[in-house]
């Protein structure tokens, strides 16, 4: 079932001479077969046949892929290592160029060329990958983004703040009764843990209806302006169906995983989505062997994303500073005609590192913290007013 009524530009068929693709990727070999194996490369991601066997000229010329660049990775990225079969190896950056015809303006068929049979080979990786203009022009992008989360909970200048409800298990009314506490401390997006789906102990319909009006009455209470974001899950049939009901029941912000339910229908999905911002959720992304920047900074934006989240290093991850800085600037850097994407630092926070978290960010980033606000017990509902004051007074900084 199709989630494709669109909100809009509408996507064209194809894209007409639109360029190519460069794509990059790390290559562990060693030096004597760097460059038959770069061919192999280009040849598995774009026709997947011998090139010699193929007999047409424009097929050879323009479509199968081009091998534009080869370089050793320096020092510690370029360590050799001893291979199964002895035999000396080091890691490559190796460019190829793609025709951005192959992709038509489908995500999935995107992430197909970029990096769809090489992903099986376990000295692949996808590190980088920069599309021509008229393909970034077919792809979704926020519709939100940054400035669009600011207005939506009325915070034009400061950090935003974010938490989640857990632990999945919980009935409908506890966790709208948290959910409550939650906004009456001011916290902008609450959304569910990604584990909440669907399972009979809270229902998807029941519990959105509750947890929407418990917010909802928490805002008559405080003037706020909290907003609260059912995870999504499943198919597409399922899709539209809590799309629907999320809508029904006044919702303005969902939650899904682009890689557990797939990149063409997250797209297909942010088409759909009519006035409802969307974060994205990182599930799943660590077993891509896609560089974390491209993945959930540039190529969530691109597939829709108003806010990505992303594991924040010093926490339960092993992401270190770079990375996490080369998400923020990827989601929020220029990209074509798209609005920036809301970088959300998450997985292990705590309110100790308000501080810190907004003078490595700035302000333009969502902070999430979830368990230790939990792990406060009954003190929970002064350690989120806790959280909100001390992201409010660092970025008046």
């Amino acid at each position: 079932m199709s989630l494709a009524r669109q909100h809009g530009p509408a996507p064209v068929d194809r894209v007409e001479a639109a360029g190519r693709i460069d794509a990059v990727y790390r290559v562990r070999c060693a030096p004597a077969a760097i460059e038959a194996r770069a061919l192999a490369i280009a040849a598995e991601q774009s026709v997947e046949m011998p090139i010699g066997a193929i007999q047409d000229d424009w097929i050879r010329d323009e479509i199968v892929a081009r091998v534009e660049d080869i370089e050793a990775e320096p020092e510690a990225k370029a360590a050799e290592a001893v291979g199964a079969a002895g035999a000396a190896q080091q890691a490559w950056r190796v460019t190829l160029s793609l025709d951005a015809r192959t992709v038509g303006t489908e995500p999935g068929q995107l992430m197909n060329m970029l990096f769809g049979n090489s992903s099986l080979q376990p000295d692949v990786e996808l590190i980088d990958a920069r599309l021509p203009a008229a393909l970034l022009d077919t792809l979704p992008g926020p519709a939100f983004g940054v400035d669009g989360l600011r207005a939506l909970v009325g915070a034009p200048r400061r950090a935003l703040t974010c938490t989640a409800l857990k632990p999945q298990g919980l009935p409908p009314e506890r966790l709208a009764a948290l959910a409550g506490s939650f906004a009456r401390a001011g916290i902008d997006f609450i959304k569910d843990d990604h584990g909440i789906a669907d399972q009979a102990y809270a229902p998807f319909a029941q519990r959105v209806a509750q947890v929407q009006r418990a917010v909802t009455r928490a805002n008559a209470e405080t003037g706020g302006r909290s907003v609260y974001a059912p995870s999504l899950s499943g198919g597409a049939r399922s899709l539209a169906q809590q799309l629907r009901i999320a809508r029904d029941e006044g919702v303005r912000c969902v939650l899904a995983c682009p890689l557990l339910i797939g990149v063409a229908t997250f797209a297909e999905l942010v088409r759909e989505r009519g006035d409802l911002a969307i974060l994205a959720h990182p599930a799943l992304a660590g077993a891509a062997r896609i560089a974390p920047a491209l993945l959930l900074g540039r190529l969530v934006r691109l597939f829709g994303a108003d806010a990505t989240i992303f594991p924040n290093f010093g926490g339960r991850f092993s992401y270190g500073v770079d990375t996490c800085r080369a998400i923020a600037d990827a989601a929020r850097g220029p990209l074509g005609r798209h609005r920036a994407t809301m970088p959300v630092p998450a997985g292990g926070m705590s309110v100790a590192r308000v501080e810190e978290m907004l003078d490595e960010f700035g302000a333009d980033v969502m902070l999430l913290i979830g368990g230790n606000l939990l792990e406060a017990g009954a003190a929970m509902p002064a350690r989120a007013r806790e959280f909100v004051e001390r992201v409010q007074r660092a970025s008046a900084r």
